[in-house]
């Protein structure tokens, strides 16, 4: 079996940008209580007419023009989302379509805030076992479609935006690839993040995510490390999912990455679910905050109280 790696990143968002005391002017909120409670500044909104699946073939096309790949490279799409509207042609279709792609197959993953670890995942899977040569991997969301607007405690937290990766073979011995996953869930907590009704509508409870996110993943999380031969002290960078700034920063000191740069995208993104950790992590390696080959820890949870993590080597 072959190993995997990352070959580039890529990232969309829109363009328009909504900030706290915009917020302000629809529910009874400030930029005091909002920063204060959860990190969040600004986040950016998609138009009506800008659909998940077009977010994510922008982010795509960056990775693979990054990859200095063309879209006939490619031979399996994944697709994390659970925002999607429409069941069928699936998202991972139509972002193929989009970019022009010759006969890949495409798969969409809905594990909300894990799904792009879940999914990153599968592609090393898939790549380790054959199936697969060269694999797009994306988390898009559109979570200002799915929101409450009257609900201050979840409004003020979502954005919309898309992260992708490419996914490909590597000699295991070439120390740039894609380490082992730990993933899991809590089902009989299925309820504590929710998109759910006609129109679909997201709500959460709080207080029982915060509790569950900074007293037990922090442990999963080291055993992610664990199984990558690689310790905390030696992570150059952790992208956790941005979900929370007060969940963010817990989560990370008790992993024990001393020396790694924390990403903290969801002060100026909000909450973009499954599109969160790889947008998060390519404007890391855009802006040059982290080296080429050294290990990043990447570690999605949420939705579905499941969680996916794994560590990989920054492209």
């Amino acid at each position: 079996m072959t190993g995997t790696r990352i070959a580039a990143l890529g990232h969309y968002q829109p363009a328009k940008v909504l900030t706290n005391d915009d917020l302000a002017a629809l529910v009874d909120t400030s930029d005091a209580w909002i920063s204060s409670r959860v990190g969040i500044r600004t986040r950016h909104v998609a138009g009506p007419d800008e659909p998940v699946d077009e977010m994510a073939a922008h982010a795509g096309a960056k990775a693979l023009a990054s990859a200095g790949l063309t879209p006939a490279d490619v031979d399996l799409v994944l697709v994390a989302t659970s925002t999607a509207i429409d069941r069928s042609p699936n998202t991972a279709a139509r972002v193929a379509a989009r970019l022009g792609m010759v006969s890949p197959a495409t798969m969409d993953l809905n594990v909300v805030c894990a799904g792009f670890t879940h999914a990153l995942a599968t592609a090393d899977h898939a790549v380790r076992a054959g199936s697969a040569s060269r694999v797009l991997v994306i988390g898009a969301d559109k979570m200002t479609e799915v929101a409450d607007w009257t609900d201050r405690t979840t409004c003020v937290l979502v954005g919309d935006g898309a992260g992708a990766a490419v996914v490909e073979a590597a000699p295991d011995s070439a120390g740039a690839g894609i380490g082992p996953v730990l993933w899991g869930s809590v089902p009989e907590m299925g309820h504590a993040v929710r998109i759910e009704g006609t129109p679909p509508r997201f709500a959460q409870e709080g207080q029982s995510v915060y509790r569950w996110a900074t007293t037990q993943l922090p442990p999963i999380a080291r055993r992610v490390c664990e199984r990558a031969g690689v310790a905390p002290e030696e992570l150059a960078a952790v992208v956790l999912h941005q979900a929370n700034l007060r969940i963010i920063e817990p989560i990370a000191q008790r992993i024990g990455a001393v020396n790694a740069v924390i990403a903290r995208d969801v002060t100026e993104s909000g909450n973009t679910s499954a599109a969160s950790i790889p947008m998060a992590f390519s404007k890391l390696v855009e802006r040059g905050e982290v080296t080429s080959g050294a290990p990043a820890l990447l570690f999605g949870f949420g939705g579905n109280l499941s969680y996916a993590g794994q560590v990989v080597r920054i492209p």
